[in-house]
């Protein structure tokens, strides 16, 4: 079973990704509802995957990919940022600090499901 850790702090996106992938049995769901929350689980849980908002209270999506990537324990976890910030800027900045993609909102559940199987490498069921 692989491990997704959603990170956001509105509600309402934590509702939707964990509606879309709570009753795949191939995968379990952490939520995360700031940046150092999401830090302290990802320490202590290796997810394979984090969806992560980047405007967040306390520490911010980029921060929170840079010190996840600059930590040995954590480095290899994959990172997509979901974001309603639409610009090349942003994108690029979030490329920067290691994330593997990003994603605008809205998005389609589908094709956050078909991203999630894409970027594990695990076959769709």
């Amino acid at each position: 079973m692989r491990k997704v850790l959603l990170v956001d702090d509105y509600e309402g996106v934590l509702s939707l990704v964990h509606a879309t992938l709570r009753n795949d049995e191939r995968y379990q769901i952490l939520l995360a509802r700031d940046g150092e929350e999401a830090l302290d689980i990802a320490r202590l849980e290796k997810p394979d995957l984090i969806f992560m908002d980047i405007m967040m209270p306390k520490t911010d999506g980029y921060s929170v990919c840079r010190v996840l990537k600059d930590d040995p324990d954590t480095s290899q976890i994959k990172v997509v940022l979901l974001t309603a910030l639409d610009t090349e800027f942003t994108r690029d900045r979030g490329m920067e600090a290691g994330a593997v993609d990003y994603i605008t909102k809205p998005f389609s559940p589908i094709a956050l499901l078909e991203k999630v199987d894409d970027i594990l490498g695990i076959e769709p069921i």
